[in-house]
């Protein structure tokens, strides 16, 4: 009996030692900024736990959340296929205090994705050598605008961001005139609208980047008012880009995922009412 049960312990050990390794799902670490402007609008953290409620949805990833701005520990960035920011931009923006950059260049130069949305693509000039490396562009402060419009936007035809998504209509504080390099190859755009109103003018408002290193990046200006996570093409685009800077394979039709005006309502930061 014992040379029986020696026998099979190693037969076992044999077929454990030749089976292949599961991979460990995609980490991808999404970045709330703190509460901003007011109700219904900028929100920071109920956006993304909306985001990392959709993704949980999604076989093959494993969203992580960080509230309140950057994170008090930077090692929940280790392991991280991509990092997603969702906060207030500018001056303040918290990824240019302290030595944030330098954090994020590391991540970067392992070719960890990076998505900013909205006001987390507006950069101080100052800044803009590393930030269009790696995101490609950003709203820079004096030359580029920020009307909100109710507008049909359209997504490209042939990038995998766009996948499933439809022309849509959105009211939002949509960013056009980004800067951009000149005629820099590494930039798609993903999604556009015709701004001003009226105008032959057709802006980008979402773009995708893939860097020299293998690493990509998600730009995108919209998500200024919280409702508009209920239109599913918004959200999907925003989905998509996500999975595709983390290079997780999306869906042909994209990431369909169901958010009800219940989940809408939740997690919004307690803010004054409108006077």
């Amino acid at each position: 009996m014992k040379k029986t049960l020696g026998l099979f312990a190693l037969a076992f050990g044999t077929l454990a030692a030749s089976a292949p390794a599961f991979a460990a799902d995609a980490k991808i670490v999404l970045v709330a900024g703190k509460p901003s402007h007011g109700p219904g609008e900028h929100e920071f953290n109920a956006g993304i736990l909306l985001l990392e409620k959709c993704l949980k949805q999604v076989h093959g990833v494993d969203p992580v959340v960080v509230k309140g701005g950057w994170p008090a520990d930077e090692s929940v960035f280790d392991g991280a296929k991509s990092i997603v920011f969702f906060m207030d931009g500018g001056g303040g923006h918290p990824v240019i205090q302290s030595n944030h950059l330098e954090v994020l260049r590391k991540q970067i130069d392992k070719g960890v994705g990076l998505v900013c949305l909205h006001y987390a693509v507006e950069f101080p000039k100052e800044h803009a050598t590393p930030i269009l490396d790696w995101l490609g562009g950003y709203y820079e402060t004096g030359y580029s605008t920020n009307p909100h419009n109710d507008i049909t936007v359209t997504p490209a035809a042939s990038h995998p961001i766009s996948s499933g998504v439809k022309p849509f209509q959105a009211n939002d504080e949509w960013y056009y005139k980004i800067r951009f390099r000149d005629n820099d190859k590494r930039v798609t755009p993903v999604l556009t609208g015709i701004l001003p109103k009226g105008s032959s003018n057709n802006e980008t408002l979402g773009w995708a980047v893939e860097r020299e290193n293998g690493g990509r990046a998600f730009g995108f200006t919209g998500g200024h008012n919280h409702t508009n996570w209920g239109n599913a093409d918004f959200r999907k685009l925003v989905l998509n880009g996500i999975l595709w800077t983390a290079k997780v394979d999306i869906p042909a039709g994209g990431v369909e995922t169901e958010v009800s005006k219940e989940d809408l309502a939740k997690n919004l930061d307690p803010k004054p009412a409108r006077k």
